[in-house]
């Protein structure tokens, strides 16, 4: 399955979970209702995995984690905020390279409609 096909994927089920669920509640809450949605449809989903940062020679064990990774090909970070940062997708791109993986989605859920509150983050994106 390809990074897109996963992420279409993605997008349905945080559609079901924000419908479900509405907007107001805490990152943690979508982040667990998008898991076990992804899992119902027979995707393998990591919450919470750290992601170590190298310094030199050393690995840092306290660097980032990850809200979600999906078949090891997309992070999903989950976001409840009035308005996205752009430094939010600075911080994704940074686990992407840090992860060696090409797509994330950042998906704030206090939205009124969740189309608008998707982002697509891309690290050089195989075809």
């Amino acid at each position: 399955m390809t990074e897109n096909q996963i992420a279409t994927i993605i997008v349905d089920c945080a559609f079901k979970v924000h419908n479900t669920l509405g907007p107001g509640l805490l990152e943690t809450v979508y982040q667990a209702g998008l898991k076990y949605e992804l899992e119902k449809r027979g995707l393998t989903v990591q919450m919470e995995r750290p992601i170590p940062v190298y310094y030199e020679e050393v690995k840092l064990e306290i660097g980032f984690r990850a809200d979600l990774i999906v078949n090891g090909k997309v992070i999903v970070e989950c976001k409840s905020v009035d308005a996205l940062s752009p430094i939010f997708a600075k911080i994704l791109l940074t686990y992407l390279r840090l992860t060696d993986i090409h797509l994330g989605l950042l998906i704030n859920f206090n939205v009124n409609l969740i189309k608008d509150g998707i982002r697509r983050v891309v690290n050089e994106l195989p075809e």
